[in-house]
C-alpha cells in the first residue's frame, strides 16, 4: 500500500472529572490523533501524550515535532507491504515510542482495514469481549474516595486500581478493602517510592490486592527485584517497560510477576506482539493498560487486550467513564452484567470518527502528501 496522505491533528478533549495522581491533574485528555490514507481507506491512530514530562519524556510538543519532522517524512509516498516494517522505517530515529505508536497503529488498522477483518482478527485474538477495570485518581478525602469507587462499582466495574502517593496510600486501601472484601482492588504508584518503603508495601500484603503497579523509580529494574523478594503482593511493572529488551531483562531478573502492557508506550503492535508472545512463553502476565485515550485509542487497546496472554481486566473503561463527549460516532460502552467491554467488529479498529466533533476538539491540523 502506497501512503499518499497523512494528517496530523492537535485534540483536547475536557474530562467528566479532573484526573489526578501523584505528579499532577490533569483537565483535559491531549493527544495527537494520525489519519492515514491509502488506496481509498483511512487509517487512524493516536499519540496520548501529556502537557508535561511526567509519565514519559515525551510531550504534546516533543511528539509533534517528532512526527512533522522525522516520521512522517519517512513513511510518506512510501509503499509498505506489510505493517511490520513501519518499526524497521522508524528505526533510525531514536526513542520517542509514543510518537512512533501513533503512526504504527495507523497502519495497522489501513492493512486489517484492506483484508476486510477486524484488527483482532489481523492480529490473532481470541476474544470478544474484554474484561476492564477502571483507575482512580487521588482524591480529596476518604469519603469522596468510598463515593467514587461506590459509583463504579454500581456501573458493574468488578476491578478498580487506586492511584497512590506517599501521602495518599495504606489508609484508602484499607478503607476501600473494607467495604468490597471481594472486589479486584490494585495499587498504582507511579514511581513516588523508594526501599525506604518496603515496611509500607508488606502491610499491603495483607490487603489481598491483586497487584502493586509500579511501586518504584520509572526507570528501576534492580530495586523492584529487591522489593518483590521482600513482598507477597505481585508487581507489576509499567513505566520500566518500553521494550523487548527491558522485558527481557525484567524477567531475568525476576522483577516482577506481571506487566501492564500499553501499546503506545512500548512504540506500537509490532513491539506489543513480540512482548506479548515472550511474556506468554516465560509465565509472566499481562493486562492491557490505558492512557486516558479517545476511542481510537481505546479500541486499538481492545484489540489488543484480545490476545491470549491479557489474562487481567484491561484499564479501558467506557467512554462516558471521562469524557462527555468523544471524537467518534462510535460509543464504548460497558456491559454492566459481566465488567466487560466488546471487541469491535467493523473492518480495522471498528470505529467511525467523528469529524464536526474531531474539528470541534483540534487546535491545530496538518496535513502531508
Amino acid at each position: 500500500m502506497k501512503i499518499e496522505q497523512i494528517a496530523l491533528y492537535n485534540v483536547s478533549i475536557p474530562f467528566v472529572f479532573p484526573f489526578k495522581f501523584s505528579n499532577g491533574e490533569l483537565l483535559n485528555h491531549t493527544c495527537l490523533i494520525i489519519e492515514v490514507k491509502s488506496e481509498g481507506l483511512t487509517g487512524w491512530g493516536e499519540c496520548p501524550t501529556f502537557d508535561n514530562p511526567y509519565y514519559t519524556y515525551e510531550t504534546i510538543n516533543t511528539a509533534s515535532h517528532i512526527l512533522k519532522d522525522f516520521l512522517i517524512p519517512r513513511i510518506i509516498n512510501k509503499t509498505i507491504n506489510s505493517p511490520q516494517e513501519i518499526r524497521n522505517l522508524l528505526a533510525p530515529i531514536r526513542g520517542h515510542n509514543m510518537a512512533k505508536s501513533a503512526l504504527d497503529c495507523a497502519i495497522y488498522d489501513l492493512f486489517a482495514k484492506k483484508q476486510k477483518v477486524s484488527l483482532s482478527q489481523f492480529l490473532g485474538g481470541i476474544k470478544n469481549s474484554i474484561k476492564v477495570g477502571v483507575s482512580v485518581s487521588l482524591q480529596g478525602d476518604i469519603s469522596q474516595l468510598l463515593n467514587r469507587v461506590e459509583s463504579y462499582v454500581n456501573e458493574g466495574y468488578q476491578r478498580v486500581k487506586l492511584k497512590i502517593a506517599p501521602d495518599w496510600n495504606l489508609k484508602p486501601l484499607r478503607e476501600v478493602r473494607k467495604k468490597y472484601p471481594d472486589l479486584q482492588l490494585m495499587a498504582d504508584a507511579n514511581s513516588a517510592f523508594s526501599l525506604d518503603d518496603v515496611a509500607l508495601f508488606q502491610k499491603m500484603d495483607e490487603l489481598n490486592l491483586t497487584m502493586i503497579e509500579q511501586p518504584l523509580a520509572y526507570d528501576d529494574l534492580l530495586d523492584h527485584r529487591t522489593l518483590q523478594s521482600q513482598i507477597n503482593t505481585p508487581i507489576c511493572l509499567d513505566e520500566s517497560i518500553n521494550s523487548l529488551h527491558d522485558t527481557r531483562m525484567a524477567i531475568a531478573l525476576k522483577s516482577c510477576q506481571v506487566i501492564n502492557l500499553k501499546v503506545s508506550r512500548v512504540g506500537g503492535i509490532t513491539n506489543s506482539l513480540a512482548i506479548h508472545d515472550l511474556c506468554e512463553k516465560k509465565g509472566i502476565k499481562l493486562w492491557c493498560g490505558g492512557m486516558l485515550e479517545s476511542a481510537i485509542g481505546r479500541a486499538t487497546n481492545l484489540h489488543l487486550a484480545s490476545l491470549s496472554n491479557f489474562v487481567y481486566p484491561a484499564d479501558i473503561s467506557s467512554t462516558n467513564r471521562y469524557f462527555q463527549e468523544d471524537i467518534t460516532q462510535t460509543v464504548i460502552d460497558l456491559n454492566s452484567e459481566d465488567s466487560t467491554i466488546t471487541v469491535p467488529t467493523n473492518s480495522g479498529i471498528g470505529i467511525e470518527v467523528d469529524e464536526n466533533l474531531l474539528s470541534k476538539y483540534c487546535h491545530h491540523q496538518q496535513v502531508f502528501r
